[in-house]
């Protein structure tokens, strides 16, 4: 699949214009902000895309910047991981990495000013005084008994948390601004509390932190971004993020801009849920093959392109929407028909012995990589006596609209041979262990001279010269479109979202490159597993939507 070259406009980019037309701004400069406490997910494609490409597309830049103000639940594994992801999926930032610590001196200094302006105290109420006090959606929150502290007296304490002589959750700092507001987040919000944790960044050169909202907008405008672009949740916090930048000493005022996050059927896109599958091991890690990580994505054989081309196709808008997962499944299609090597596997086997073949022959049969691209050049198959075929494949008797195997019938082998299935030998229980069958040696490359035609076109494995594989069959995490409305989103796991099958494959893929998409034909798009130390294939999808007929009978 070639990425669209049609990049249509939204409200973001509308913005941009008219901000270059009328000067606001004479370029362009975007961040990509995550916070490193867990792996990056297919939402966050969206987010860099939309970065990144807006960035690409207007010759500007757009930083990596990690948000890093919660040592306790960060760690420098995370921050390689995503650094990892924004290369994967095809950008690169500008500069060298930022981190929000790196500016953690100004950062405490602007804190400094605003109890020196009267806009900041220290407050040394319990968390649930607090938020007593703090009122509800329907309420005015009250005045905490330490609002009027004197500035002296706050600065005198904000020295002592920086110091280290106040425990955590003694006391934090927190802006003055309206306990009536009717946002929430404008009811005097904490900005700096103590926290006794290394940082992977500072070390222990700190034990106050900043919190998320006073920092993100310092550490935009510090860098100079020219859009602020985050999603729907944090419309209200731009207030907050206007009033901090308002009030402190800093010529930079960025503007925020939000989008609706991304909702993807069958599966969760919280971090917090995302952890809690991964802690309670109901996945097998961040990059189990299910989970909607980009890592995990990466792993099943998800290509850059195809998920460039779900974020360009799902668009950027200001409306809450369910994405179906179809069309993320769809955009991998695209691209790996066209660009999937083709392979045969055989997951469920059944063995034929071909008794007019001679019995230790090994014939090397050529095959192209791809019916319609040359360029991918030829394999090698084996062809020998004994082979495998899909048990599915064969029946003893079948209608006419049954394209494959029949007793007394032919098929035509994928690259090979006419065959006709002459008899089935069967164990005490009635299963059939060993098809019989002949085939017609003048029909390699070519239909019979007769003028027969075959009912359909079979995939097969060299019993001898094939190799034994585990193949792991994916399905989708959860049995309901949307989990994270259930009670408790962990009991809609669908317990079928992962089907081990030990199958044979053709002697060529235990070469296969880890982690590179191939077409098991007749079968679906599969890759070589990255983490496995033996040789394991991982679906990544079928070659149809199969869903969309099993909803559509719901």
């Amino acid at each position: 699949m070639a990425e669209t070259d049609i990049r249509p406009t939204n409200f973001i980019r509308q913005i941009i214009d008219k901000d270059l037309a009328e000067g606001v701004h004479n370029h362009v400069h975007t961040r990509f902000p995550p916070e490193p406490n867990g792996y990056l997910h297919i939402g966050h494609a969206k987010s860099i895309c939309l970065n990144f490409g807006l960035a690409q597309d207007y010759q500007g830049q757009c930083n990596l910047r990690f948000d890093d103000t919660n040592p306790e639940k960060e760690n420098i594994d995370y921050v390689n991981s995503i650094k990892d992801d924004v290369t994967w999926l095809g950008f690169s930032w500008d500069g060298e990495v930022c981190y929000s610590s790196d500016y953690f001196d100004r950062l405490h200094g602007y804190a400094v000013e605003l109890i020196e302006k009267g806009l900041a105290y220290v407050d040394f109420s319990s968390q649930e005084a607090m938020r007593e006090l703090r009122g509800t959606l329907k309420e005015p929150g009250k005045n905490s008994p330490y609002r009027d502290t004197s500035v002296e007296e706050n600065l005198a304490h904000f020295a002592k948390m920086t110091a280290g002589e106040y425990p955590e959750g003694h006391c934090v700092l927190r802006a003055k601004i309206d306990m009536t507001s009717p946002f929430m987040c404008m009811r005097d919000p904490v900005i700096y509390r103590v926290k006794f944790a290394h940082h992977h960044q500072t070390g222990d050169k700190w034990c106050v932190y900043p919190m998320y909202d006073f920092t993100h907008c310092i550490s935009d405008a510090i860098e100079g971004i020219t859009h602020s672009l985050c999603t729907l949740e944090f419309q209200d916090n731009r207030r907050l993020y206007d009033w901090v930048l308002d009030n402190i000493s800093i010529e930079c005022h960025p503007r925020q801009y939000e989008f609706s996050r991304l909702n993807l059927e069958y599966t969760v896109l919280s971090k917090r849920k995302l952890i809690q599958l991964v802690e309670e091991q109901h996945v097998d890690g961040w990059d189990d093959p299910r989970m909607p990580t980009i890592a995990g994505l990466r792993r099943r054989g998800y290509t850059p392109v195809s998920i460039r081309e779900f974020c360009k196709r799902i668009g950027v808008t200001k409306m809450d929407n369910m994405v179906e997962m179809g069309m993320l499944e769809a955009c991998i299609r695209d691209d790996l028909n066209q660009n999937a090597a083709r392979a045969m596997a055989v997951l469920d086997p059944l063995k034929v012995v071909i008794e007019n073949y001679p019995a230790d022959q090994v014939e090397m049969l050529s095959a192209p990589n791809h019916p319609s691209d040359e360029s991918m050049g030829q394999r090698e198959l084996p062809f020998t006596r004994e082979i495998y075929i899909e048990r599915e494949d064969f029946r003893e008797e079948a209608n006419k609209k049954f394209k494959r195997l029949v007793l007394g019938k032919e098929v035509r082998l994928r690259n090979a041979y006419f065959l006709k299935a002459e008899r089935a030998e069967k164990d005490e229980q009635g299963n059939i262990t060993t098809l019989y069958c002949t085939y017609d040696a003048d029909t390699l490359g070519k239909d019979p001279a007769d003028g027969r035609k075959a009912k359909g076109v079979i995939h097969w494995v060299s019993a001898s010269q094939g190799v034994p594989a585990e193949v792991r069959l994916y399905d989708r995490l959860f049995k309901v479109p949307n989990p994270a409305g259930e009670e408790s989103f962990t009991d809609s796991i669908n317990p079928e979202s992962m089907t081990v099958v030990q199958g044979i494959v053709e002697p060529s893929l235990v070469n296969a490159e880890p982690g590179k998409a191939l077409q098991f034909e007749r079968l679906g798009y599969f890759c070589k597993d990255k983490r496995a130390d033996n040789l394991v294939f991982n679906r990544t999808v079928g070659l149809r939507d199969t869903w969309a007929k099993i909803e559509g009978q719901g």
